[in-house]
């Protein structure tokens, strides 16, 4: 006795659209990672991006360390002044908050990507961002401020 199927038989379940070639109906494969792996040969954020090209697996791999840095400078930085309407640094808050939760959403998506080349180049954006935006290496702690930054940390 067969547990979890009905009589008959059952087809196989066709293939998504975004696979099929609209002109001779071929299956085209994608390869899609659930573990990580290296390899210059990685989709990246966008659709066939960094793709096979070496050199703009390079580009992606600045990119997202990149976004890892402006991240921690968005989350230490002091952009509205003193003495501003509430209203004024509120909306201001507002608009870096959603910058930075924006961008740090696309550094996510791209260690999604599983690829150990952009998991690496997003942790180290983010400890040179923290390196020279947060930490006593470049700033010294100013006694009078009690203020750190514009923004509250990152919630998780």
């Amino acid at each position: 006795m067969e547990h979890g199927h009905m009589g008959g038989t059952a087809s196989p379940p066709s293939p998504p659209s975004s696979m099929m070639n609209g002109s001779n109906g071929m299956i085209h494969h994608m390869m899609m990672h659930m573990t990580f792996f290296w390899g210059t040969n990685a989709e990246v954020l966008f659709s066939k991006w960094p793709g096979s090209s070496t050199g703009m697996y390079y580009v992606c791999l600045l990119f997202v360390f990149a976004l890892a840095v402006i991240v921690e400078w968005l989350s230490h930085c002091r952009l509205i002044k003193d003495g501003s309407s509430n209203v004024v640094c509120g909306l201001a808050q507002t608009f870096l908050h959603t910058i930075r939760v924006g961008l740090a959403y696309l550094v996510m998506l791209a260690v999604m990507s599983f690829n150990v080349g952009v998991f690496l180049v997003a942790v180290a954006g983010h400890t040179v961002g923290f390196l020279l935006f947060a930490s006593r290496v470049f700033k010294k702690p100013d006694p009078e401020d009690e203020k750190g930054s514009d923004l509250p940390p990152m919630s998780c």
